[in-house]
């Protein structure tokens, strides 16, 4: 008998879905006999927004309640200080300014947070009748990184002018700094830093630290700047300070030492300093290089400079100082191609001084030493020649002092400079120097930037001669009073 079965309109929907899932099913996928299945990356999460950069304005016509823009400016730098974010600028418009400045944020890699003078407009800010705090400046820049500061007149502050201390990539330009009783510009504790093409006058009236101070700085160049009429040393880089350069920089009328480089208690190491003229130091030596407290001085390279009509010396390698450390160990230090000119004032002075009995591995070479006072070059008592390399120098007037030496080889003569009497100390064409020194340690180019040689050997003396071209002169180094 035939069975038959009945199905409602549900049991008739249940069956056509079930055949319907089986139809559709998919067979679980395996790769090809003998392939690598490859597994793309996830799609990588998108980059948050850049932050938008912002410049804004102040103004002596502004008020803080303002939105800070060219129309409605702010009132005072202190309140861009404290709303700058990385990548802003703030450019401030011509007036005086009376009151310090402390910015409170960092910028960032690529996104620098500037303070500028509005372009052509002259900003003074003025720290007359202000106290600022021990071991601040009138514009202050503590621990945060980032920061330009760039065309400003810091003037009047008891303390330093502009201060940078814990920070890194700093970059200082441009500014001019007077009548300040510490540094008119200081670094401290700080790395990547640039304190280029500034004006430094009428620093450390108050006795403490010099006029550009560079201490335990790691990376840093200070370049193109003006040092002058300042109460103690002009340009020092020191306690701990390591990879850095001094170059292009002119240094008159300071009460000490032009250019100085000190480790004082700490290992100060790698430092080059060159095309720098320091002249009319009124108390002291024109460039110095020392460990007052026992920190060792490593790898200074000294290269290209003129120092003429300073006090003392135009360069020292000096032994002070016996109250401070017992000890005062310097190595790895190279003197060449410099011109050292007409140094020393009644009753004594001279060219170049070594006066370390600690030192090791010096060399002193390629220099012009010309009509220095009462020496040429002097190595003092106690000093062990066998460390020294003395050779291919111009000695120009010879005097005899005790200790001084010509090394070997040596070139005596009147070095032809174009106008000694107006400070233009270029070679002319029939210089005894014009060929005469060492490939060995000679740098790539002289004092005005042209390669090193110019001929068929290298030049004595910070000046290559170039045959029947123009000098390329530099006038902030080449400027006589």
């Amino acid at each position: 008998m035939e069975r038959k079965v009945a199905c409602g309109a549900a049991g008739l929907l249940l069956i056509l879905a079930a055949g319907l899932l089986s139809a559709c099913r998919v067979p679980a996928w395996s790769p090809p006999a003998g392939s690598t299945p490859s597994l793309a990356p996830p799609p990588a999460a998108p980059e948050p927004p850049a932050r938008q950069e912002h410049t804004y304005y102040v103004a002596l016509s502004g008020d803080d309640g303002n939105p800070g823009t060219l129309d409605l400016p702010w009132r005072t730098i202190q309140k861009a200080a404290d709303t700058l974010q990385a990548g802003d600028t703030v450019y401030i418009r011509a007036g005086t300014y009376p009151e310090q400045v402390v910015p409170q944020n960092s910028g960032s890699a690529g996104q620098d947070i500037a303070y500028a003078a509005y372009p052509g407009e002259s900003v003074i800010i003025d720290g007359s009748g202000m106290t600022v705090p021990e071991y601040e400046g009138l514009f202050y820049i503590g621990s945060r990184d980032h920061i330009r500061v760039s065309g400003l007149h810091i003037v009047n502050s008891n303390q330093a002018g502009i201060l940078a201390d814990g920070c890194s990539h700093i970059v200082i330009e441009d500014n001019t700094t007077y009548d300040t009783g510490s540094s008119g510009i200081g670094v401290w504790g700080s790395s990547d830093v640039v304190v280029a093409g500034n004006r430094v006058e009428e620093a450390c009236w108050g006795g403490m630290q010099e006029c550009i101070t560079v201490g335990g700085t790691d990376g840093f160049e200070v370049r193109d700047n003006e040092v002058l009429n300042c109460h103690k040393e002009g340009i020092d880089a020191k306690d701990g300070s390591s990879n850095g350069k001094l170059y292009r920089n002119r240094v008159h009328h300071t009460q000490e030492v032009g250019i100085y480089v000190d480790a004082w208690d700490k290992h100060t190491y790698n430092i080059a300093v060159f095309q720098n003229v320091v002249h009319d130091i009124l108390d002291n030596d024109g460039f110095a290089l020392g460990s007052e407290a026992g920190g060792l001085l490593e790898n200074v390279r000294v290269y290209n400079n003129i120092a003429y009509n300073n006090r003392y010396r135009g360069l020292v390698l000096h032994n002070c100082c016996a109250d401070l450390s017992p000890t005062h160990p310097v190595q790895g230090i190279a003197i060449v191609n410099n011109t050292f000119y007409r140094n020393g004032a009644d009753p004594w002075g001279g060219g170049i001084s070594v006066d370390n009995p600690e030192i090791q591995d010096l060399v002193i070479r390629n220099n012009i030493c010309s009509q220095n006072l009462s020496f040429q070059m002097v190595v003092s008592p106690g000093v062990p020649m066998t460390t020294l390399v003395i050779d291919h120098n111009l000695i120009d007037g010879y005097r005899g002092y005790e200790g001084e030496v010509r090394g070997d080889p040596y070139v005596e003569g009147d070095p032809r400079f174009v106008d000694p009497a107006g400070i233009d100390l270029h070679l002319q064409a029939d210089s005894p120097a014009i060929d005469r020194g060492s490939d060995l340690d000679a740098p790539g180019d002289d004092l005005d930037g042209q390669t090193r040689p110019a001929g068929p050997g290298y030049d004595i003396g910070a000046d290559e001669y170039i045959a029947f071209t123009q000098w390329v002169y530099l006038p902030i180094l080449w400027e006589s009073d």
